[in-house]
C-alpha cells in the first residue's frame, strides 16, 4: 500500500468510526481519542491530524453523504425530467435520501447522525452549510414546490419546508435504528418507506392554512 493509499484508508476508518459514535452517543459526548480507538488508530491525535477540529470532521461526514444524495437527485432528474406536480417534487426531496440509506446496507448510521446534528443549533448550521455546498439541486426543489402552490404565503412555504426536512430526518433515523436493532418496521423496504413519506408530506403541503387573527 502506498503512502497515499494508507492516508485514504486511515481517513475512511476515522470517518466511519466517528459517524457511528456520533450517531449512537451524540457529537458532544464523543472524544477524538475514542474515535481514534474505534478506528484502530494508536495515535490519539489522528482525528486532528487528518481533519482538524471536530466541526471539520462533522462537515466531512455530512459532505460525503450529501454528494451521494445529490448524485441520486441528478439521476432522478435525468430519468424523469422536470416535475410538474407537487407529488413529483416531494418525491424529489424524499427518494434520493432513502435510496442513499438503502445503498448503505444494515447497519448504517447516517440517518441517526443527521438527527443528532440537526438537534443542536451550532451543529445544524454546520451540516446545513456542508449539505448546501454539495447540493445545488436543492434550489430547484424549493422553486418547484413554490410553483406548485403559488397561493401559499411565503412564510407558510418556509414553515412547511422546515416540517418536511424534520419529517424526513426523523423518520429516516427511526427506520435506520429499528433495522440496526432488528426491530419490526412499518414498511418492508426503503422504497415503500419513501412511499409513505411522500404520501404524508404531499398531504402536509396541501393542508389548509390558518392565518393569524
Amino acid at each position: 500500500m502506498t503512502r497515499n493509499e494508507q492516508v485514504a484508508a486511515t481517513r475512511e476508518a476515522l470517518l466511519r468510526a466517528a459517524e457511528r459514535l456520533f450517531a449512537e452517543r451524540g457529537v458532544h459526548a464523543v472524544a477524538n481519542r475514542q474515535i481514534s480507538e474505534a478506528a484502530g488508530q494508536g495515535n490519539n491525535a489522528a482525528v486532528s491530524y487528518h481533519f482538524g477540529t471536530k466541526a471539520d470532521l462533522v462537515r466531512a461526514i455530512t459532505h460525503r453523504h450529501a454528494e451521494s444524495i445529490e448524485r441520486n437527485r441528478q439521476r432522478m432528474l435525468d430519468t424523469e425530467g422536470e416535475f410538474t406536480d407537487l407529488r413529483g417534487w416531494v418525491a424529489f426531496a424524499v427518494r434520493p435520501v432513502t435510496e442513499h440509506l438503502d445503498s448503505l446496507g444494515t447497519p448504517s448510521w447516517y440517518g441517526r447522525f443527521i438527527a443528532q446534528t440537526t438537534g443542536d443549533p451550532a451543529l445544524r448550521a454546520l451540516t446545513s452549510e456542508a449539505s448546501s455546498a454539495a447540493s445545488p439541486l436543492m434550489g430547484r426543489l424549493t422553486e418547484g414546490l413554490s410553483r406548485c402552490l403559488p397561493e401559499l404565503p411565503a412564510e407558510v412555504q418556509a414553515e412547511r419546508a422546515a416540517m418536511t426536512r424534520h419529517l424526513i430526518t426523523c423518520m429516516v433515523a427511526e427506520r435506520e435504528r429499528a433495522l440496526a436493532d432488528g426491530e419490526p418496521t412499518a414498511r418492508t423496504s426503503w422504497r415503500t418507506a419513501a412511499d409513505g413519506l411522500i404520501d404524508a408530506i404531499t398531504a402536509l403541503w396541501q393542508a389548509p392554512t390558518t392565518t393569524d387573527n
